[in-house]
């Protein structure tokens, strides 16, 4: 096809996107540089890498299929067959279900409201050891906030730094004027922390 003024023929079979010269689910046979010969449906393509991801059926195995690989550039002569032609045993993928976006929506505001949590229990003025105590005993306990750089256990337990055992005490009251924890909660946190210091 002749150009004017220079410009480049538009899509030719080597210019052109590996996606409009293999459509997905269409059947073809390749020739490669090696000289071996592959037959299957087109999976997909990625322009990027210039590669070309062939389902080709399996015989004498377990498996109903495998994928290649094949870079763009090792196909030496690419036949499309008609879909009657199309290698046995690989039914033509399915299309893709519709996008719910109220369900990725749902999925979005819990992975953002996670987010946030993690994000609450960060404390910016503490020791690193200080960090690794709170997550423990957020996950041992369930319940765990930081007072200035002292952690709260349940209301009723604070563990100031350094974040040993020994600096770990009940606090007369909590929040809600219930009797505080026995000495086995105490001893029970006493030991997270401490194995904390260990590790």
């Amino acid at each position: 096809m002749a150009t004017t003024n220079g410009a480049k023929n538009a899509a030719t079979p080597s210019t052109a996107r590996l996606e409009a010269r293999y459509p997905v689910n269409t059947s073809w046979e390749f020739v490669l540089q090696s000289q071996e010969t592959v037959e299957g449906i087109i999976y997909c393509t990625d322009d990027m890498s210039q590669t070309v991801v062939l389902q080709t059926a399996l015989s004498h195995t377990v498996l109903a299929s495998e994928i290649r690989l094949i870079h763009a550039a090792h196909i030496v002569r690419a036949t499309q067959q008609k879909t009657e032609d199309a290698t046995e045993g690989i039914p033509l993928s399915a299309p893709l279900p519709k996008i719910q976006k109220k369900v990725l929506e749902e999925r979005e505001k819990k992975a953002l409201k996670s987010a946030e949590e993690s994000l609450r229990h960060i404390n910016e003025k503490t020791t690193p050891k200080g960090q690794i105590v709170f997550d423990k005993l957020l996950k041992a306990c369930s319940e765990a906030v930081w007072k200035g750089e002292s952690i709260l256990v349940l209301g009723q337990v604070q563990v100031d730094p350094p974040y040993g055992p020994e600096h770990c005490k009940i606090l007369q009251k909590n929040a809600s004027g219930k009797k505080s924890l026995d000495d086995g909660s105490l001893e029970r946190i006493q030991k997270i922390v401490a194995a904390v210091s260990l590790s």
